[in-house]
């Protein structure tokens, strides 16, 4: 997993509740076997028509939205099945974050061993988000985990994260990263043993 770092980006605005993970990623395109090329399918539903054009509505469409690492949500982002994909998929787009005012605890889970950032915060201050972005396109957050603070045009929110998820994303380590990261102990233990 890839170590995190704070990010400051723009945010792409998916002003939609109940996001569930066959939005995210359709099951027809879970047939790879590794997690590559799953940005590319990202929302495919919304993003293309009935011929695989463009529908220019959708915002990952959208020329303003281009580049930017977070993305923000509603309530119950990533609710459905438990498929990992969903997370590869908004990581393989180029997202590091999604901000939202509540999660699937599922997909927390798999957003967090992945290296995506699951940030809930209150109703209010997604309001205050999604309208500040709709007037502004290129309004951009900061992003600690480090501090568990999301700060926007200087304003600080506080988020809540495991403290295992916290330490493993800090290290970029995935569960087998962070057992072997006590390799030596663990072979201290078996010599006594």
């Amino acid at each position: 997993m890839e170590q995190w770092s704070d990010i400051t980006s723009s945010l792409v605005p998916l002003f939609m509740d109940d996001v569930d993970t066959d939005q995210i990623i359709p099951a027809r395109y879970l047939t790879a076997t590794s997690r590559e090329g799953y940005g590319e399918k990202l929302f495919y539903d919304s993003r293309f028509d009935s011929e695989g054009n463009p529908c220019t509505d959708f915002p990952l469409n959208q020329d303003q939205y281009a580049g930017a690492r977070v993305l923000l949500a509603r309530k119950n982002f990533g609710c459905g099945s438990s498929r990992e994909h969903a997370v590869w998929a908004l990581m393989g787009y180029g997202f590091r974050a999604v901000i939202a005012i509540s999660f699937a605890d599922i997909f927390r889970t798999n957003a967090c061993k992945n290296g995506l950032l699951p940030v809930a915060l209150p109703e209010d201050v997604i309001d205050v988000l999604h309208a500040a972005v709709k007037r502004d396109p290129s309004a951009s957050v900061y992003v600690s985990l480090e501090d568990q603070q999301v700060q926007f045009q200087g304003k600080e929110y506080s988020f809540d994260v495991a403290p295992f998820a916290k330490k493993c994303m800090l290290k970029g380590l995935d569960d087998i990263g962070y057992t072997l990261s006590y390799e030596e102990d663990i072979i201290a233990f078996e010599r006594k043993r």
